[in-house]
This record gives structure tokens, sequence and C-alpha cells, in this order.
């Protein structure tokens, strides 16, 4: 017995994972208009979140205006930093995205915001056209558990009424995989809006940029109802 607790004095410290599994961290791959507004509201709530940009130079003044929450560099690093990551990127950069950082995102959860426009996209705007833009997503960011939101409105809706009085704005989110809706929700909900899961990741379709569904500033149940989910 005392050799047991011999044994067990010499053995080194187990480290506290409580503090990082707690810590509200999220990587944020493009810092435009979306990114940059998403980011502003979660440092607002308390989070850590790191910008990312092929050119993370160019986001040391945003950085520095939001303060020691933020910080800047390559989206290898946003991803191996965030309990989560947003990606806001034009979307003929999802092909790319995947294949450069494939290991980084399995089974990482992808806030996914991208919206697919066929002047600037291209080729892959038409296989989304045929396919389904969560179908697509899923395809190019392969591994990852992958959540539509905050793609189903412009930016400067999403600035107005971010933590609006009741009722707040409703965002909807689609996704297969049950946790990551989940953490999804919890970014939704701190963001100042009120997140209605419209379904699995194929019923993203009804609330991306040209289906009747996009565009809205709605409260949760009038959402609800505008897409024909249950209460």
């Amino acid at each position: 017995m005392l050799a047991l607790l011999a044994g067990m004095l010499l053995l080194p410290a187990l480290p506290a994972f409580a503090q990082s599994e707690t810590t509200k961290k999220i990587g944020i791959i493009g810092a435009g208009n979306i990114g940059g507004t998403l980011g502003r509201l979660w440092i607002k709530a308390g989070y850590e979140v790191f910008f990312a940009s092929r050119h993370p130079e160019e986001l040391k003044p945003l950085v520095e205006e939001l303060g020691p929450k933020a910080r800047a560099g390559t989206p290898a690093e946003a991803m191996a930093f965030g309990n989560a990551v947003l990606i806001a990127v034009p979307y003929k950069a999802y092909p790319e995205l995947g294949r450069e950082n494939a290991a980084a995102l399995k089974n990482k959860v992808v806030i996914d915001a991208g919206n697919a426009v066929k002047a600037r996209d291209g080729a892959v705007a038409d296989e989304v056209e045929r396919d389904g833009i969560g179908a697509v997503s899923a395809k190019y960011l392969a591994g990852a558990h992958v959540v539509r939101a905050f793609n189903a409105a412009n930016y400067k809706i999403f600035q107005k009424n971010a933590g609006r009085p009741e009722p707040r704005m409703a965002v909807p989110i689609a996704g297969n995989d049950p946790k990551a809706l989940e953490t999804a929700r919890t970014l939704v909900s701190d963001a100042g809006f009120d997140p209605v899961v419209v379904g699995e990741l194929k019923a993203a379709d009804t609330f991306a940029m040209g289906s009747p569904g996009f565009g809205h500033d709605l409260s949760a149940p009038e959402l609800k109802q505008k897409l024909g989910v249950k209460p």
C-alpha cells in the first residue's frame, strides 16, 4: 500500500481539462462582411475568435479594433484553434479549402454560411443548382460535421437585428449530426438570435439563396410556418 502511494506521488499532475473544454473558442475563415459581423457578436458574447484568411496580415486592423479576444492567422490555425469553425468565403473557394485542410476538417463542427452565386462561383454554382447546397458543402468539406447557418440573410440584417428585444430574429439551421446541431444552436443564440432547426443537411435547400425561404426577418414561429417546420 505504501509503495502504491509512493508511486502515485511520483506521477505527473494531470492537466486541468475543464477550463479548455468550456472555453468559448471559434475560428472564422473569411473575415469579410458576414465573418466580421458574427465575429464581433461572438466576442461581445465572451468568445475568443480566431479570424483567418490567406493574407492574415491584412486582418491586423480588425484584430486591433476588437481587442484581446481576437487574433488572426491562417485557415489551418483557425481550424486548430476553434471548438467550431465558421466558413464565410466565396463558394468557389470550397473545393480548394477542403483539399488543403482535409485532415483538420475531420470531425470538426463547421458552420457553413456560404452561398453559391453563378456570376462569381461558376461551375461550383452549377453543381449547387443541380445537387443542392447541403450536398455540395458536405462533398467539399468531407469529414466535417457541417451545419448550414447564417446564410439565409444579408449581413446587414444580422447587424440590425442581433440581440433585439423579443421576439428575436430567427436563424434557420440544418445538419445531419445532432451534436453539431446543438453547437450551432448555441452559437446562433449567443450571437443574439433564435435558432430554428429545419432538418437534415438536405433541408438547407429550403433557405438557400434564391429559395422562398431566403432573406426573411422573422420570429421563430413565423419562420417555422414559412419553412413548414412543425412547432
